[in-house]
C-alpha cells in the first residue's frame, strides 16, 4: 500500500493516545483517518508504561474520561480479538498521615458524587487484602475496586486494529519532517516519503510532540524526565490479582505482575532527560541505571513490603516520560494555528487517559467542540 497525497485526518504518532484518536474518529465520526508512526507502533514511551489504570480524579469530567477508558479496555478485546490485558484489580491508596487520611475521606465523598465506588478501609483490612505490607504505621487507606491495569502494548494494537477494521489507514517507518500550513490553518505534513495534504493535522507525538509543535510554530511546553522502576523475582506470598498500591507521602507504587512485583517512584526532584529533544532514532531505547537517584524512596518501598529486601531485583528499568509544567496534560487545537490539534504530555498517566482523551479529541475535532469540560487540561 503506498503512502496517499491527501487524508482528511493525518494523526502523527503510533503510540497508544494516536492510536486511541485514530480509532474514535473512524469508529465514532466514520472519519478518513492516516496515522503516521516514524518507528513501530507503541514506540517512545507507550511500550515501557507500567499500565496502571486508576479513574477518580478531582475534576468530574476528567473522572468522566478516566472511567470511559476502563469501560473501553475492558471490552476492546472482543471487539477486535486482540488482548488488552486488562485486570480490574483494584487500588489501595495508603494514608500514612492524618492530612492523608482527610484527603481520602473528603474524595470519598466526591467519588460518590461521580457514581464511583469507594471504600474507607482500616489498617487491618488492608493487611488483610494486601499480607505482605506492613501496616504498622498507617491510618487508613481508600479502596477503588475498579480500577486495574493493562498492558499498555496490547491496548495499542488493538486499538490499531480497531482502527484499520473501520478504515483507518496506518504508516509505520515513515517520518514527519514539516507541518505544512497557510493562512493560518494547517494544511498537511511533509514526510521523508513526500507530502501529505490534509484538513486537519494532530499532534501525538509524545516525547517527540515539542519538536512536531515547533515544526507548525506551535509551542508544546512539555519535557521529558527519567522515569524508574524496578520489577522483582517472583515474590513468595504476593498474592496474583493483588491490588494496585499507591503510597503518595513515599512516592511508590506497587503492581503484582505474573508472581513479581513491581515498584515505581516518583521522586521529588526529577531528573530531565534529553533538554534539546528526543534523539529522532530513541525508538525502543532506554535510559542508564541510577540506583543513586531512587535510593531514599526504594528504602521506603522497602520498609513498606519488608519481603523487597530478600527478593532479588530482575530487572531495574529507567525509561522517559514526558511531563509538563502544571502537571495537566495538552489537549485541543492550538490558539494560534486552526486545524491543528495535540494530545501529549500526559504526566506518566497516558495509559488510564488514552481511551477518553481520543474520543474526547476526536469530537472536538469533528464537532468543534468536546461533549465533556476540558478547561482542567
Amino acid at each position: 500500500m503506498s503512502l496517499p497525497t491527501h487524508a482528511q485526518i493525518v494523526v502523527i504518532g503510533g503510540g497508544i493516545i494516536g492510536c486511541s484518536t485514530a480509532y474514535h474518529l473512524a469508529r465514532d465520526h466514520k472519519a478518513e483517518v492516516l496515522l503516521i508512526e516514524r518507528g513501530k507502533l507503541t514506540s517512545g514511551s507507550t511500550w515501557h508504561a507500567a499500565g496502571l489504570v486508576g479513574q477518580l480524579r478531582s475534576s468530574a469530567s476528567i473522572t468522566q474520561l478516566l472511567r470511559y477508558s476502563v469501560d473501553l479496555y475492558t471490552k476492546l478485546a472482543a471487539e477486535t480479538g486482540l488482548e488488552t490485558g486488562w485486570k480490574m484489580t483494584g487500588c489501595l491508596r495508603l494514608a500514612t498521615n492524618n492530612e492523608r487520611w482527610i484527603e481520602y475521606k473528603r474524595l470519598a465523598t466526591t467519588a460518590q458524587s461521580f457514581g464511583l465506588e469507594m471504600h474507607l478501609l482500616s489498617p487491618a483490612e488492608v493487611k488483610a487484602m494486601w499480607p505482605l505490607m506492613e501496616t504498622g504505621d498507617l491510618v487508613g487507606a481508600s479502596f477503588l475496586p475498579s480500577d486495574g491495569q493493562a498492558s499498555p502494548s496490547d491496548i495499542t494494537q488493538s486499538l490499531a486494529k480497531g482502527a484499520r477494521m473501520r478504515g483507518a489507514k496506518i504508516f509505520e517507518n515513515v517520518a514527519v519532517t514539516g507541518v505544512l500550513s497557510e493562512r493560518g490553518r494547517a494544511t498537511g505534513v511533509r514526510t521523508d516519503a513526500g507530502n501529505i495534504s490534509a484538513d486537519v493535522v494532530v499532534n501525538c507525538a509524545g516525547l517527540w510532540a515539542r519538536d512536531v509543535g515547533r515544526m507548525a510554530g506551535v509551542s508544546v511546553p512539555l519535557q521529558a524526565c527519567e522515569h524508574f522502576y524496578v520489577v522483582t523475582e517472583a515474590m513468595t506470598g504476593l498474592p496474583r490479582h493483588a491490588p494496585v498500591l499507591r503510597v503518595p507521602d513515599e512516592h511508590a507504587y506497587f503492581k503484582e505482575d505474573a508472581g513479581k512485583l513491581l515498584v515505581g517512584f516518583f521522586e521529588p526532584k526529577a531528573k530531565p532527560w534529553a533538554v534539546d529533544g528526543a534523539p529522532a532514532d530513541f525508538e525502543f531505547g532506554t535510559l542508564p541505571d541510577d540506583w543513586d537517584q531512587i535510593a531514599p524512596e526504594l528504602e521506603l518501598a522497602t520498609k513498606r513490603v519488608p519481603a523487597l529486601s530478600n527478593t532479588g531485583i530482575h530487572t531495574f528499568f529507567n525509561g522517559p516520560e514526558s511531563f509538563t509544567p502544571d502537571d495537566r496534560y495538552l489537549l485541543g487545537e492550538a490558539p494560534n494555528l486552526r486545524n491543528f490539534f495535540v494530545a501529549a504530555g500526559f504526566n506518566s498517566i497516558g495509559i488510564q487517559s488514552a481511551g477518553g482523551a481520543g474520543k474526547a479529541l476526536a469530537e472536538w475535532i469533528v464537532g468543534g467542540e468536546p461533549s465533556l469540560d476540558l478547561s482542567d487540561v
